[in-house]
């Protein structure tokens, strides 16, 4: 890296704090009244002890909320058994060593016993411009398509961990239409492989309270941590409560 490339990445990197430090959304949804320590268990929650896998990525990690996410508040509130596998920028297609796939193989033990896998629709495929793909026919998916990801990790989770898999959706206050695209195909590929959806990007719902609480969000797909304790987690425990029971 050249002298001038440092400077640049470093002015980069100073805006970058200064608008955390700026963000009124960063600043007043993260305060202490909604840490983890905060919050109260519930011990007569359904999702009590119940081990569960969390795939995904920024969202999934709580990249504007100091790395607490709905995953967090789900082992705080109602005793979840949860496994957090979640990098910040990854994406499902592909073979890096932080993509989902990958950390698939490495974080999740088949010699575990799991009650379901949850997998984040990254909405960072579009972004970095990896392949959409096509339903497959066979079982011979290609791991550097979105689609393919997607068939093989549901795949895996039925022939390994012999568990459910449920897919969520991200909030996009834009609405981008290519990622309403992949919502529509992850549709198509639930009729096929038999899993459930959270579908946060057309939960109106969602949307609505999210306009109300102002500090919810700190940017058009990223939660705070009042995000996440006051929007997703309800979703989540009521969902996966659901999800389970009819298991």
């Amino acid at each position: 890296m050249s002298g001038m490339e440092k400077i640049e990445n470093g002015a980069q990197m100073q805006a970058f704090v200064d608008g955390l430090q700026n963000s009124q959304p960063y600043q007043f949804g993260n305060l202490a009244e909604f840490g983890i320590e905060k919050q109260t268990y519930n011990a007569d929650s359904p999702l009590q002890g119940r081990k569960i896998g969390f795939l995904g990525s920024s969202i999934t990690y709580g990249a504007f909320s100091h790395g607490i996410s709905f995953v967090d508040y789900l082992q705080a509130c109602d005793g979840v058994d949860a496994v957090k596998s979640a990098v910040s920028g990854t994406t499902l297609a592909g073979n890096d060593a932080d993509a989902y796939l990958t950390r698939f193989n490495h974080d999740f033990d088949p010699d575990d016993s799991y009650d379901l896998i949850v997998c984040q629709l990254s909405t960072n495929d579009g972004r970095q411009g990896k392949k959409l793909g096509e339903i497959s026919k066979t079982n011979d998916f290609d791991l550097n398509t979105t689609i393919g990801a997607i068939e093989f990790l549901c795949h895996e989770v039925q022939t390994k961990f012999n568990c459910p898999i449920v897919f969520y959706t991200c909030v996009d206050t834009l609405m981008d239409p290519n990622y309403a695209k992949l919502v529509q195909i992850l549709y198509q590929l639930s009729q096929k492989w038999n899993f459930s959806i959270i579908d946060l990007y057309n939960d109106r719902g969602v949307l609505a309270t999210i306009k109300i609480r102002k500090n919810a969000m700190f940017d058009n797909i990223h939660p705070t941590q009042e995000g996440y304790l006051k929007i997703w987690l309800p979703v989540f425990e009521k969902r996966l409560g659901e999800i389970l029971s009819n298991k």
